[in-house]
């Protein structure tokens, strides 16, 4: 941990001192009445082009380019000197033209959503081994499925057994509704325990209503819920692991064909 933590430290010392040389390169330039501009520009496209290089490194993961976790750090510095770099190239924080300020909140956008993708890939997986259980996304309607029918098998026995329907009817008013599908999903992104005091408290609201035996299959049903609750936290936080690309990734693309045809312009009518 300690030399991840040097080698950040010199990461951003470099990232630094490379800042400043610009700058005064920047300075220097303006001063002899040259194109104060253009190194910055060549320097954020190749950046957001080797930035975009990060995403074909995952498609290769068989190719043996180098550890993920140096490309994804590199891929972190090199966002966050990319905006440095774009504030250094436009002088502002928000220009005045029109294809200036989409390009600028197309910038803001992806940055945005690379932070946030960071913050997920730091924290989702810890979250998913605290549930306790391991679930692969594609399985995971598979699981409901199973889930559900262990629970009806369940209320089927109790009402076989016992000659009552006490728990069978509350279970089709109640959990079934549960048992269909993934719920409280936006609850469960943000940690929310609104999943499993939903299960306690339909427990309680029917335990009341039911003969000592019933509450037997009632603590099954009840189990069966816990871990349909620990299944749902799986489908929300590995949804916003997959899903976030689905916005980051061609929304970069974007970036990189506007920053394209704005180097275009610049060479056919500024140069």
């Amino acid at each position: 941990m300690s030399e991840v933590r040097a080698g950040h430290l010199i990461a951003w010392v470099a990232l630094g001192a490379l800042f400043a040389i610009l700058l005064v390169h920047m300075r220097m330039a303006e001063a002899n009445l040259g194109h104060a501009s253009l190194l910055s520009g060549y320097l954020l496209y190749a950046l957001l082009v080797a930035l975009a290089c990060f995403n074909v490194r995952k498609r290769l993961a068989m190719v043996p380019l180098g550890r993920a976790s140096i490309w994804t750090a590199a891929h972190v510095f090199g966002g966050m000197f990319g905006i440095a770099l774009y504030w250094l190239h436009t002088r502002s924080l928000w220009p005045s033209g029109l294809y200036e300020q989409g390009l600028a909140a197309i910038v803001y956008v992806v940055t945005a959503t690379g932070v946030l993708g960071y913050v997920i890939q730091r924290v989702v997986p810890r979250r998913l081994t605290q549930t306790g259980v391991e679930v692969i996304y594609e399985r995971i309607p598979d699981e409901i499925a199973r889930l559900r029918e262990e629970a009806e098998r369940v209320v089927v026995e109790c009402t076989r057994e016992l000659q009552s329907d006490t728990l069978a009817r509350y279970y089709f008013e109640t959990f079934a509704w549960y048992f269909e599908r993934p719920r409280f999903v936006a609850s469960h992104l943000f940690g929310s325990q609104h999943g499993l005091h939903w299960v306690r408290q339909q427990r309680l609201t029917v335990s009341r209503y039911l003969e000592p035996r019933e509450l037997e299959y009632l603590d099954a049903l009840t189990e069966l819920g816990y871990t349909k609750t620990r299944v749902d936290v799986h489908y929300s936080l590995q949804s916003a692991m997959k899903k976030w690309l689905l916005l980051h990734v061609p929304l970069s693309a974007a970036l990189l064909g506007m920053a394209t045809w704005h180097l275009l312009l610049v060479h056919v009518y500024a140069l």
